[in-house]
């Protein structure tokens, strides 16, 4: 049997700037499009009509209305249609349609559309920003009407989901933890010319921890010489989830702050040093607080920790950042930690109140829930990496790993969705360290507030000013 152990926490990532953009339920026309060959069509047909984990008819309404920031059909990143939209289509006849926004809108046109009774159905979860705030003001609507977690689609991921549940009920369509949330991308050509071994080579080994991550900066990093250490907005999360405990876990119902606990300090302190030794580029004198991934392919940053998106495109567009060398390893093990923890990914997705098909988004869902499990399914989804985006089997085997690691001891971060004060004030304080600041005084100024934040809420879950 895996040790399985969830951990439901609070972090928030970086504030992104504001944007003028607005939503749209206007169609737009992607620069380009792929569509998936006849031969591969008929091959997902054939699966998912043979498959008894599948059941129904075809949908008499077909069309899900889905809003975000981005698009699950085929857009101009030379992304074709996914395999499990291809299932929807196939077995179901269904359709999505997009409705459009930006990143920092999302929430603002979501209640828009509720409002008007458009009737959006179902939001991505998985920015963990959604739950349980949203389920406190009834943004959201509970799915358990619509899908069952014993059933034998969802039995697998079913303790996951119930790790999300909120007042006896889920808000939380858990598809699956995910190991693609941070990852360390590197350029092997960078790092075989400092003299270095790969981290990829040293992960193989199971030497792939924060003592070789720091033996490498300390090697690397040359400030004068333009040799960078780490760059991104996303390590200081990333490297704190290695520790395996949240700062803030739900356990039997209730909101726990464990921003006092022992490994929180030690992986506070370890930021802290790396910062005061020069290896964090972001914020520096040199770089200030604009990121540049594009060092990574000119051989001036040795770390660059981010999502796996950052290859979900076409092999021109991302090694036109990273080089033709880029690879990507899991975050580094911490050494005194009890397993191997990586930052983990939830692919959830919100059903959202007074959506106009929400049994459509089940049959969806259900289409996500049979990629995963059905094998020959699964293997065209994985072809398309090595098609459509120029992966290597090496860079999908890494993926591979990075996804068994995060399935067998998942650390899920979900504060911005407790409060926003709660986790902009988290955000915040938790990155100080890296930026120079002692953890002591850091503690010393949050921790009676977020013990507040989570009072509040814990004492009338379903009353609480969660603004």
């Amino acid at each position: 049997m895996k040790k399985i152990r969830y951990f439901i926490s609070a972090l928030l990532i970086a504030a992104m700037p504001a944007s003028l953009l607005s939503c749209s339920s206007k169609d737009e026309k992607p620069k380009y499009s792929k569509e998936l060959d006849n031969s591969v069509r008929e091959e997902i047909h054939k699966n998912a009509a043979e498959s008894d984990l599948l059941t129904g008819d075809k949908l008499e309404n077909g069309v899900i209305k889905w809003l975000s920031d981005w698009d699950i059909n085929p857009d101009g990143t030379g992304k074709n249609v996914p395999t499990d939209l291809a299932v929807f289509q196939e077995r179901y006849g269904g359709t999505v349609k997009y409705y459009k926004c930006t990143f920092q809108n999302r929430y603002d046109k979501l209640a828009e559309y509720i409002n008007s009774d458009e009737g959006i159905d179902f939001f991505y979860g998985g920015n963990l920003d959604a739950f349980p705030n949203g389920a406190i003001k009834k943004i959201f609507a509970p799915v358990d009407d619509y899908i069952d977690f014993s059933s034998p689609l969802w039995e697998d991921v079913k303790e996951l989901n119930d790790s999300f549940m909120w007042n006896g009920k889920h808000y939380m369509a858990g598809v699956q933890a995910t190991g693609d949330k941070v990852g360390v991308i590197y350029n092997r050509k960078t790092v075989a010319e400092a003299g270095l071994e790969d981290p990829a080579e040293l992960f193989a080994k199971g030497e792939w921890d924060w003592d070789a991550f720091e033996s490498m900066l300390e090697q690397y990093v040359d400030i004068p010489n333009q040799r960078y250490g780490i760059d991104g907005w996303w390590f200081e999360f990333g490297l704190m989830n290695t520790i395996g405990i949240p700062p803030v876990s739900l356990e039997n119902g209730k909101l726990i702050s464990n921003i006092g606990n022992p490994s929180m300090e030690r992986v506070q302190n370890w930021m802290y040093e790396l910062s005061q030794k020069g290896y964090v580029a972001i914020g520096s004198d040199d770089l200030g607080w604009t990121e540049h991934p594009a060092y990574i392919g000119e051989g001036k940053t040795l770390f660059y920790p981010s999502g796996l998106y950052e290859f979900y495109k076409e092999k021109a567009q991302w090694s036109k950042t990273f080089g033709n060398d880029a690879f990507f390893v899991p975050m580094p093990k911490d050494p005194k930690a009890d397993e191997y923890y990586i930052p983990t990914g939830f692919e959830a997705y919100m059903f959202v109140s007074g959506g106009s098909n929400p049994e459509g988004v089940a049959k969806y869902l259900d289409c996500k829930r049979f990629t995963h499990l059905d094998e020959n399914t699964k293997a065209l989804a994985d072809k398309q990496f090595l098609e459509d985006y120029g992966w290597t089997q090496e860079m999908l085997d890494m993926k591979d790993s990075m996804q068994e690691l995060a399935e067998e001891n998942p650390v899920i971060d979900i504060s911005k969705g407790i409060s926003d004060d709660c986790g902009e004030l988290l955000d915040d304080s938790l990155r100080k360290a890296a930026r120079g600041t002692p953890w002591n005084e850091t503690y010393e100024s949050i921790y009676a507030t977020v013990d507040k934040y989570l009072d509040k809420i814990n004492a009338a879950p379903e009353a609480a000013d969660v603004e």
